[in-house]
This record gives structure tokens, C-alpha cells and sequence, in this order.
């Protein structure tokens, strides 16, 4: 690709304002509307073709923005986004400026690229589009297929970064590992969720093949800072730890959580770090798998900091205690209660069971469940199962959704004819959800017990919140929100 000279700050000069030369500069955004109509038009996130080579020559004509703050990488099957959240109030509380890039987003693609815990703004994200829109069509005009939607939002998030600029970026892939958008970034820190089956239509049909996929990520001298794996997954991870002379930290050898205990509003902790132990932690997330997810994240700044020194026992306590993760066993609404969770393959579905069984009394619990076609939808429904008194099948609004009336004669094979009924849109599965859980004698309950929950997609859950959280916090709620 031919060079483009670049600004002092680095960044390339806009390469043409007339809009008839091939490659020139498209015409400036002015409102989010246009910036999403653009992304959008592009190739979708669920289109993948197995190359950096684009987002390589795109980052490299914004100059290389991704290489001027530490970065910690984060990939596995469930957990990353709580995770990431996480590790980013650790390193706020300790006064460090952040970014943070996870995918998808619930409601707004704003979510997707956070300075300092809190979205870009539309102005800012306007502007983040307009700064490299020039470039997505020089690279368009240089390879066989185009920048897509996901690599245009990479690019725009390691330059917002740059511009801000952070101290560390957090930054979660947005499928497996060595060839994902985000991967063009050298993480010092690695971290690696529990890896289990998911994406098998582009990753692999096992945990070893979607672990060797993952693992692409652990780049020459970083740390590892790994969950427990199965045995066969913990090999892959080792194996590529030797290659790359990395050093691995594993959970339940380096770190871990020591004790657990279902509190009010979430649970009390008591973590061993990599260097030292937390033992009075309050972590306002339901399940072990979130207590888990903190001691990956404490772990991972325990990591980027090096030396000896502990984290100060307040500034954890302060990080952890404040922390969100929308859409991850978020109760949204009372009376009945609401909990939204995103669970979407049979790994994160167990986990949500164990956390509802944990942490909850709800009974009867109903839930309202929506799918994308191209998952393990029977498994989901199989993990559910055991606590689902009914559930209600329906669709959301993506071409991907799986239709309401197909999942509903799968779910009719698990549940049985009498616990499922079906709903062609969500608003009315809710509505059925909710009349079925306020008559709990019809399950043969106390009237006044009972609990829906809505799953299977993060897609849904994102829609179900959009419509049953309070009109006065419709922005994206993301200093109060997993994958």
C-alpha cells in the first residue's frame, strides 16, 4: 500500500477532499445516524474472513495507534466482558486513564469503545468515524474485500484511544484470537477465560481447536493469566507459552478466590492475588463464575503493574464494589423481578443456572428465551431446563434470530408440551412471562414468588433491557452494565 504522509502527532493527513478520485475521502458524519447507517453497510461481524492484512494496513495508516499504551488482551468463550469491565475499575481506582473495547454491544455502539468508564458520547463517536473514514476506503481500494464493520470499529477505538489519550487499554476480542481485528495490538497481559465450545461455524468444533485459535493472542514476553481450563485446553495454552516465551499464571495455582458467600445484592469474596490476598471483598455480581472473573481481573493488573507491591486493600474494595456488567444477571425490574442474562451457548447457560440457583428463590422462575440460529440453541434450552418452570419462546430483531415457532417445537422435545408456549415478539413474550409468574398457583406456588428471565442472546437481552429500564436513564448505561 502506498504511504500517506502523516501529521506530526502521527496520524495521516486526509489524503483528498474530492470525493470523484478513487480512494478519496467520503463526506463527514454529522450525526450517529450516519456514522451507524456507514458501519453498518459493511461487511457484518458474523462475516469473517481470516486475515489481518486489512486491519494491519488500516492501523498502520492511522499510525499505528494501538502501540502507544499498554494493553491488556482479553479472549475465552464466557466472562470476558465482565471481566474486562472489572480489570478497567481496578485500574481507574488507581488513578490510571483507561480505554476499553468490548463487543457486541447492548444497546448502543457506543458501548463499544469507552475512555475513562464511560462511552463516548455521539459527538465524540461521530467524530472518532469522521477521524479515519478517510482511510477505510484507501485500504477498500487495496484488497480484494472491504474493511469490515468490526475491523472499522477496531481502528476507530485504538485511535480514540491514542487521541485521549489512555494510560492501558482493555481491549476483549470480538471472536477467537489470532486472526480477530483486535489482535494487530501487543498485549502485555493476557487473559484468558474459561475456553469451552462456541462459534464452532468459524473456530472449531472442540475446545482444542477454538483453544488454538484463542491463544493466537499471547504475543513474545507478555504475562498469561489464565481461568482454569480442562486438562486438554490448559496443554494448548502451555504449548504456546513455551513458543512465545511468555510466563503463565494459572487460577487455583498463582491466584484465585479463596472463599465465597452469597450476599444482599451480590457476594462477599475473600481473593488471593499474585502477589498478595484480599480477604473482606464485596463484588455486587451474582455466581461463582463472576467471582471468578475478579480474580482474573485483579490477577491481570497485579500483572501490568509488576514488582512487588500489593494493591492497596482499599483501592480493590473500592473497584470491585462499584462495578457493573448489564445484561449479566442484571435484575431490571421488581414485581415480579426481572433478571436479564445473556447466556448464549451451554458453558455460560450452566453458569447462570449455578449463579440462579445460587444467589435466588424464585418459584416458579419463567423464562423468555431468544436465540441466533447458529448456535447450540438445543444445549442452551437442555442447561435451562432444570430451572425453568415454563418458558417462552420468541425471536429478536436480527435477520440472524432464530424463529420463535422453530425454537419453540425444539424447546416442546426438552420442556414438554405444557412448559413452553411461544410469542412472535419479545415485548409479548414478556408479557406472558410476567402474567405467568405473577400466578404462581398455576405452578402450584405461592402467589407473589415468582421470577422471569430473559436469555439466550445478548441480542435479546439488549432489546428486552431498551424496553424495561426507566425512561430516565436511556443512555447507555454503562457506569451502573458479560460473552
Amino acid at each position: 500500500m502506498s504511504e500517506i504522509p502523516a501529521t506530526a502527532g502521527g496520524r495521516p493527513e486526509n489524503p483528498s477532499d474530492d470525493s470523484n478520485e478513487p480512494g478519496a475521502a467520503p463526506r463527514l458524519a454529522e450525526t450517529m445516524a450516519e456514522v451507524e447507517e456507514a458501519l453498518l453497510s459493511r461487511w457484518p461481524e458474523s462475516r469473517l474472513d481470516p486475515t489481518l492484512d486489512r486491519i494491519r494496513d488500516f492501523t498502520g495508516l492511522l499510525g499505528d495507534p494501538q502501540h502507544s499504551y499498554q494493553v491488556i488482551h482479553l479472549t475465552g468463550t464466557n466472562g470476558k466482558t465482565s471481566t474486562a469491565r472489572m480489570t478497567e475499575g481496578l485500574l481507574i481506582a488507581l488513578g490510571l486513564r483507561t480505554g476499553r473495547f468490548t463487543s457486541p454491544h447492548l444497546e448502543s455502539l457506543r458501548e463499544r469503545i469507552v475512555v475513562d468508564g464511560e462511552p463516548l458520547d455521539e459527538q465524540a463517536f461521530v467524530r472518532a468515524f469522521d477521524d479515519v473514514a478517510a482511510y477505510t476506503h484507501l485500504v477498500d481500494a487495496q484488497h480484494d474485500h472491504p474493511l469490515s464493520f468490526f475491523e472499522t470499529v477496531v481502528g476507530m477505538a485504538y485511535a480514540a484511544f491514542a487521541d485521549a489519550p489512555v494510560d492501558v487499554a482493555v481491549v476483549e476480542v470480538g471472536m477467537g484470537g489470532a486472526w480477530d481485528a483486535t489482535n494487530v495490538a501487543d498485549g502485555q497481559v493476557a487473559v484468558l477465560t474459561p475456553i469451552a465450545v462456541d462459534h464452532e461455524k468459524y473456530l472449531g468444533e472442540t475446545a482444542v481447536a477454538i483453544a488454538r485459535e484463542k491463544v493466537g493472542i499471547i504475543k513474545p514476553g507478555a504475562v498469561v493469566v489464565s481461568a482454569e481450563q480442562t486438562d486438554e485446553v490448559a496443554a494448548v495454552i502451555a504449548e504456546r507459552v513455551v513458543e512465545v516465551g511468555a510466563t503463565l499464571l494459572v487460577e487455583g495455582r498463582d491466584f484465585g478466590v479463596r472463599t465465597r458467600v452469597p450476599a444482599v445484592g451480590g457476594q462477599q469474596l475473600s481473593l488471593d492475588g499474585v502477589r498478595g490476598s484480599y480477604p473482606d471483598v464485596f463484588l455486587p455480581l451474582y455466581g461463582a463464575h463472576q467471582a471468578q472473573n475478579a480474580a482474573l481481573a485483579l490477577a491481570a493488573v497485579e500483572s501490568l503493574l509488576g514488582g512487588t507491591d500489593l494493591l492497596a486493600e482499599e483501592v480493590v474494595n473500592e473497584a470491585f464494589a462499584t462495578v457493573t456488567s448489564p445484561g449479566r444477571l442484571e435484575v431490571i425490574r421488581r414485581s415480579p423481578t426481572i433478571v436479564l442474562d445473556a447466556a448464549h451457548n451451554p458453558h455460560g447457560a450452566a453458569a447462570t443456572v449455578a449463579a440462579l440457583e445460587d444467589s435466588f428463590t424464585f418459584s416458579p422462575l419463567v423464562g423468555v428465551m431468544g436465540v441466533m440460529a447458529d448456535k447450540d440453541y438445543e444445549g442452551v434450552l437442555a442447561a435451562f431446563e432444570p430451572v425453568l418452570a415454563h418458558v417462552v419462546c420468541t425471536q429478536n430483531s436480527t435477520a440472524r434470530t432464530l424463529p420463535a415457532a422453530t425454537l419453540a417445537e425444539v424447546a416442546r422435545g426438552i420442556f414438554g408440551e405444557d412448559r413452553v408456549t411461544e410469542a412472535s415478539s419479545l415485548a409479548d413474550a414478556i408479557d406472558q412471562a410476567v402474567a405467568l409468574a405473577e400466578a404462581g398457583g398455576v405452578f402450584g406456588e405461592a402467589i407473589g414468588s415468582g421470577g422471569v428471565l430473559v436469555t439466550g442472546s445478548v441480542v435479546t437481552v439488549g432489546e428486552a433491557r431498551a424496553m424495561l429500564r426507566p425512561r430516565r436513564s436511556q443512555q447507555p448505561d454503562d457506569a451502573g452494565e458479560s460473552a
